[in-house]
């Protein structure tokens, strides 16, 4: 059954996130996780939302709007990952006798506990890498006698090379594999669904695993832009101690992640040769965080796909936290009618 499209359909974009083998997709009002679970069926969680641009209009403003989506990506994308570990059932291993203690010391469960954990820490790995070092080495090059164009150029090099270095060294760790895999899944099935092709694991399946909306070409354009501002900003106001560069450079992250986000949109909303050549360095770039997905990835992110768009079909069989289970990414279409013999297989879920 071929994708039903309203008479009128609004136009916006779906994004996604890849998950632990799952894809998220988020369209303006709701967010869809599809996870498969190692009985083969398919798990989806639906979460509707208010967008914060309607509570408060000033945040849909340019350049403010790229800053408030790469916090709300950052909170949504902790809390995705959580989801889908939970619908996976990993959190659902008996917990150590530290982990009990811990959990008893501060009044929370183990899984927020270990997530807020992993949260502190990617931070301040983060800091660590692309902000305190490459900010050390600037100042050394310029105790050096080192020009503010050098030693400015110098360190954006190194910021970029940590990301290239970090991202290559990933692909190798086979978890983190299966994840980019999933991450290919998201981008085809996006670009399917943008063409207006029936959205199959078959049509998704000859499209590209790069996407110019991509986080990965994000990450570079945030860098490149860094590298542009400082320049300016170094030759006018150079600063030559460790902890204050460290710090100028952490006060104008909102300004360098507000500039991206429109440069971001702008490329990849245009199709002028211009846009396509300055998009290219971050389309690469994501070679390194996608692979090609296998079929069984792609029904995931086709279901998260029509979930997040259309809703949970009548009939949907639910688990008790309610949870939509698949068999198949044709029960996942909408419209889709579901048999009776089918529905009483499907009617006892697993939680």
């Amino acid at each position: 059954m071929s994708q039903v499209k309203p008479a009128n359909p609004e136009k916006f974009d779906v994004g996604g996130q890849a998950v632990m083998e799952g894809v998220m997709m988020r369209s303006p009002r709701a967010t869809a996780v599809t996870v498969r679970r190692p009985d083969g069926t398919m798990v989806t969680k639906l979460t509707p939302f208010v967008p914060l641009k309607e509570k408060h209009p000033w945040m849909g403003k340019r350049f403010i709007r790229g800053v408030i989506n790469m916090g709300t990506m950052l909170y949504y994308g902790m809390n995705t990952l959580q989801d889908s570990t939970r619908m996976l059932g990993i959190l659902d291993e008996e917990p150590s006798k530290f982990e009990k203690w811990l959990a008893k010391k501060l009044g929370k469960g183990v899984d927020k506990i270990v997530m807020g954990m992993a949260i502190v820490l990617a931070v301040l790995l983060s800091l660590g890498l692309f902000m305190a070092l490459p900010a050390g080495v600037e100042s050394l090059l310029k105790s050096a006698g080192v020009s503010p164009v050098g030693y400015t150029l110098i360190g954006g090099l190194v910021k970029i090379l940590i990301l290239v270095g970090y991202m290559f060294l990933m692909g190798f760790v086979p978890d983190v594999r299966r994840t980019f895999q999933y991450h290919g899944a998201e981008h085809k099935s996006v670009h399917c669904q943008e063409s207006g092709l029936p959205l199959t694991p078959e049509n998704a399946q000859t499209f590209s695993r790069l996407h110019p909306r991509c986080g990965t070409a994000f990450l570079l354009i945030v860098f490149l832009v860094s590298i542009t501002l400082f320049l300016v900003l170094n030759v006018l106001l150079p600063i030559g101690n460790f902890f204050l560069r460290f710090l100028f450079h952490l006060m104008m992250l909102p300004i360098v992640a507000g500039v991206s986000y429109e440069v971001l949109m702008g490329l990849a909303h245009s199709d002028s040769k211009t846009a396509c050549t300055l998009r290219t360095p971050g389309m690469q770039m994501q070679r390194l965080t996608t692979r090609e997905p296998d079929v069984s990835m792609l029904e995931c992110a086709i279901v998260s796909v029509n979930v997040v768009l259309n809703g949970f079909p009548e009939g949907t069989p639910k688990t008790p936290e309610g949870w939509g289970v698949f068999h198949s990414w044709q029960e996942s279409e909408p419209g889709y009618t579901r048999l009776d013999s089918a529905s009483e297989t499907a009617g006892e879920p697993q939680a």
